[in-house]
C-alpha cells in the first residue's frame, strides 16, 4: 500500500480546517517561495485567544492532518506555555500566536516580500 502524496496547497486547507474548526482568528498565509534561502514554502499564522484556544487550535490541525495525510509535524515547539507554538510540517510551518505576542514579533513585516494571503473567517 502506497502513501498518498499531498501537495502544500491541500495541506494548507487541512491546516486551515483545522484552525476554523476550532475558531482560530485573523488567519494569514504567506508564500515565501519567491524568496530565496527559506527554511519552507509556505507560513501559515493565526491566533488564539488564550493558552487554552491555541492549545486547541495546535490539537485540531495535528488531529486533521493526521487523520487525512497520516502524517505528523516534524517537530513542535513553544507547546508548555501556548503563547507562541510552532508546528513544522517541512515545507509549511504554522505559528499559533496568542494576539499580543502576534503583534510583538510582527513576522508579517519580517516577510513582507512573501505574498500574503488572508483567510475570511464566518464567525
Amino acid at each position: 500500500m502506497t502513501k498518498e502524496i499531498f501537495t502544500a496547497d491541500q495541506l494548507i486547507t487541512i491546516i486551515v480546517e483545522g484552525i476554523e474548526d476550532v475558531k482560530g482568528q485573523q488567519i494569514t498565509i504567506l508564500d515565501l517561495r519567491e524568496i530565496e534561502n527559506t527554511v519552507c514554502d509556505y507560513f501559515v499564522i493565526c491566533e488564539g485567544t488564550s493558552n487554552t484556544q491555541v492549545k486547541a487550535i495546535v490539537n485540531s490541525v495535528q488531529k486533521k492532518v493526521s487523520k487525512t495525510t497520516k502524517d505528523n509535524p516534524w517537530h513542535i515547539e513553544g507547546n508548555d506555555n501556548a503563547e507562541w507554538v510552532l508546528m513544522d510540517y517541512v515545507n509549511v510551518v504554522i505559528h499559533v500566536f496568542q494576539k499580543h505576542v502576534r503583534e510583538y514579533y510582527d513576522i508579517e513585516s519580517l516577510w513582507g516580500d512573501s505574498k500574503m494571503t488572508e483567510i475570511k473567517t464566518s464567525y
